[in-house]
């Protein structure tokens, strides 16, 4: 009676060792699930995307990559090799802008454009700075950097800190400094 007592136990322990040690196994995949990965959840290469509303396209944005992480707390659009946008406004007059670098916040609206900003108006009016801000709800652009404004042939100006409309007919800057006084930045 006693021999078949131990191999009882000594068979419940070997079975609980093993229990126990494929359950060590598995409990570590299964820490490993619940580490958040921080992937897209949607990946795109040479984008074109159309913008419309009411049957008039708004705007036409062309991305060679396009990042979705909409499964973050703040989500957001990256586009890490930069974009390619046409804006068009209700009399089809059409600005275009391209950056090196883009995030779009899903839930703010806001553009934030990086690297090489290049905005033109269909008027020929030029902005060039490394960083500029468009919130798409107002459409309105604002950056804090430093820019350079070409409003024409020999009409250059440098500011730091600058807003405007999307189609440049009202822009603020906090000091505008004309092309000779450029070094002054």
């Amino acid at each position: 009676m006693i021999s078949k007592i131990k191999i009882f136990f000594s068979s419940l322990f070997i079975v609980a060792v093993a229990f126990l040690t494929s359950c060590e196994s598995n409990f570590k995949d299964v820490q490993k699930i619940n580490v958040a990965n921080f992937a897209p959840v949607g990946e795109a290469d040479t984008v074109n995307l159309k913008y419309t509303d009411s049957g008039k396209i708004k705007a036409i944005m062309v991305s060679p990559k396009m990042l979705d992480f909409g499964n973050v707390s703040f989500p957001y659009i990256e586009f890490p090799k930069g974009i390619d946008v046409t804006l068009f406004d209700p009399n089809n007059k059409k600005s275009f802008i391209r950056s090196d670098y883009a995030i779009r916040y899903k839930e703010t609206d806001v553009i934030d454009l990086q690297g090489n900003v290049k905005i033109t108006s269909d008027d020929g009016k030029i902005l060039e700075t490394t960083q500029l801000y468009y919130d798409q709800k107002r459409e309105w652009f604002f950056t804090e950097k430093k820019c350079k404004l070409t409003l024409g042939p020999g009409n250059i100006f440098y500011t730091t800190g600058f807003d405007a409309s999307r189609d440049f007919k009202d822009i603020n800057g906090q000091a505008f400094f004309g092309e000779g006084q450029a070094d002054e930045f």
